[in-house]
């Protein structure tokens, strides 16, 4: 994962995280799908985003450190075009209002 591919991520995105699982001694790549809600902390050691996907109607949402060892490399599968820099709104949102135009 290139540093340019981390700094592309934006809320609106979808992306795809890839997580590195070690269980006993084995070591496997897990995927988390969805859509990012928010950037935090800039382009600094510490940068997250929030990444939110729904599973049999529950919302589920999940906090990735950008520059973690654990994050295996994060696809931007489509580019979104939000009007505000946080997507909070979107876990209560439903049908039209949770749409996000594309870029």
């Amino acid at each position: 994962m290139s540093k340019a591919t981390k700094t592309d991520i934006r809320a609106g995105d979808t992306v795809r995280v890839y997580q590195k699982i070690k269980e006993g001694e084995k070591e496997r790549l897990q995927a988390f799908e969805g859509l990012v809600l928010a950037r935090k902390h800039g382009s600094e050691a510490g940068a997250t985003i929030t990444v939110r996907k729904e599973i049999s109607g529950i919302g589920v949402e999940r906090i990735f450190p950008l520059h973690s060892p654990i994050i295996d490399k994060i696809e931007v599968l489509k580019k979104g075009k939000p009007r505000r820099a946080k997507l909070y709104y979107l876990r209560t949102a439903t049908g039209q209002r949770a749409k996000i135009k594309e870029r």
